[in-house]
């Protein structure tokens, strides 16, 4: 029987074959597996859309609508003081918008004048609690007792009642969209967002974070008390009227009939 003898330079290049053979899978693995891998976001959010059609997915509130028409809501919440609210009725006035106010229920005990004021001028009026709590630590009776005082004060001045809702601090969960929906609001958050609430945000700052995200269907969050309000509303309506938006209430924006909310919170039609 003859006698193989593998030198070290044979068994390095055996080695070496072995790599090259194995890299040529992995790579052809990989080319393979890539437009599965590139599909899969795309998969999984039709299948979460899917689900949510189900009625198998939680619950989310609207944070804009998807449409073609260049319309935008401009929201304002109203919680705290009231001397910048003329001003703002009046900056909105002279760019014809029509914008949602959401009212707490102690905010309307205090000003039912400037509640009446903003209802007679064409705004549409939306609840935003009684008393402003973490809803997500409120059983759901404790949620609609709260609401609903709201909801009674605003009814004695304006004589309607609210179809939307706005969950303080913009927390929620299933249980709060559950409660909500049960007691006749369509749930409502935002998805751009000025936050005027914080003191260190100029004007300018606020703009430069706003008007490039504008866009059909959106949703902007302002706040009546907002420290720059007087500066960067009426640019911020200026610059999305000269970009051919139009401003409408919220229930102006949301689709009529049949929908669903996607898993970023667009509120589409059914498919």
């Amino acid at each position: 029987m003859p006698i193989v003898v593998i030198t070290k330079k044979t068994l390095l290049i055996a080695l070496a074959v072995i790599l090259v053979i194995i890299a040529g899978v992995a790579i052809a693995i990989a080319v393979w597996d890539a437009p599965a891998r590139a599909s899969s976001n795309e998969a999984a959010v039709e299948e979460y859309e899917m689900e949510v059609l189900a009625g198998k997915k939680r619950e989310l509130p609207v944070y804009s609508v998807q449409t073609e028409e260049k319309k935008i809501a401009i929201t304002i919440d109203a919680a705290w003081e009231d001397d910048k609210t003329s001003f703002i009725l009046d900056t909105l006035d002279e760019y014809g918008a029509k914008a949602t106010f959401f009212l707490c229920g102690f905010w309307v005990e205090k000003y039912p004048d400037m509640v009446k004021e903003i209802f007679d001028r064409g705004h549409e009026i939306g609840n935003h609690s009684g008393t402003h709590p973490h809803m997500t630590k409120l059983s759901a009776a404790q949620m609609k007792k709260d609401v609903e005082a709201c909801e009674a004060l605003i009814e004695k001045i304006t004589g309607t009642r609210c179809t939307l809702f706005r969950a303080p601090f913009g927390e929620y969960n299933d249980a709060v969209i559950l409660a909500m929906r049960e007691a006749g609001y369509e749930v409502i958050q935002w998805d751009l967002d000025t936050v005027d609430w914080r003191q260190e945000r100029s004007a300018q700052t606020i703009l430069d974070s706003v008007v490039p995200k504008l866009h059909p269907g959106c949703i902007v969050l302002c706040h009546n008390n907002g420290y720059v309000i007087e500066q960067y509303l009426p640019a911020l309506l200026k610059a999305a009227q000269d970009g051919g938006y139009e401003f409408v209430s919220v229930s102006e924006l949301l689709l009529d009939g049949e929908t669903y909310i996607d898993v970023n919170g667009v509120q589409k039609p059914a498919k």
